[in-house]
């Protein structure tokens, strides 16, 4: 695990999804696409920004894509505090995946379909990467932040599978030598809470809160619902 413990300051960190992007919308891989958020994404934005400005965030990351930074700005322009982006909190590389549905996924590439669906931590996407080496840059991503920020709030604005991983790590769920992983969903503009005490005392406060968004209507959204393992798959970040 990561954190030394200095005096127990508390370190409170916010993992954020990004708000739902066009390719959410369309039900397509996104990965390292620049794909924008939807006009949801951009009301998801508002209302989280709002909802994170009670918690009093001292630093701002995200990762350098543009449906991540679009839903990190509300927040900053609140707070008057400034993104940081890194391209080691990116969304998974999926390579010749991106841009395709589920459906076509499986239809032309059944070794990704199958390492999708039976979540194979080591697979590398054709043309991309394995959640491995995701894993890999954005914990050691996450370890530097905590390091530069202990006893601070801190808000970190990235994608499903980055956020997945980082929870896993935490929670010491995974490792390096991790073959096949649980999977921690989370919806768009979900939040992630944790407070940190020092290196064994990592507390989980919520995972996937989305009562911010209450006030949003989904529109069609649950009134065709996928199978549950296609969805856990479409899931891991389109």
């Amino acid at each position: 695990m990561i954190f030394e413990s200095e005096n127990l300051k508390v370190t409170r960190l916010f993992l954020i999804r990004h708000g739902q992007s066009k390719k959410n919308a369309e039900g397509r891989f996104g990965g390292h696409s620049k794909t924008p958020l939807s006009r949801l994404g951009k009301k998801q934005a508002r209302l989280t920004a709002k909802a994170l400005l009670r918690e009093k965030i001292d630093v701002i990351y995200s990762s350098d894509l543009p449906r991540a930074i679009q839903t990190a700005k509300p927040l900053a322009k609140l707070m008057n505090l400034e993104i940081q982006t890194t391209p080691d909190l990116r969304e998974r590389n999926f390579g010749l995946l991106e841009g395709l549905t589920f459906e076509e996924v499986a239809e032309l590439f059944p070794q990704d379909y199958e390492a999708l669906v039976n979540r194979d931590f080591t697979h590398v996407a054709t043309g991309g990467e394995s959640y491995k080496q995701l894993f890999e840059r954005a914990s050691k991503k996450l370890e530097e932040i905590l390091t530069k920020h202990k006893g601070k709030n801190i808000a970190i604005f990235a994608h499903v599978g980055v956020i997945c991983f980082l929870s896993l790590y935490l929670l010491g769920a995974v490792n390096e030598n991790s073959t096949h992983t649980a999977w921690i969903s989370t919806s768009n503009c979900g939040i992630c809470r944790f407070e940190l005490y020092g290196r064994n005392n990592v507390r989980v406060i919520a995972l996937n809160d989305t009562r911010h968004l209450q006030k949003i209507t989904r529109k069609g959204f649950l009134k065709n619902p996928k199978k549950s393992f296609e969805r856990a798959a479409e899931d891991r970040e389109k």
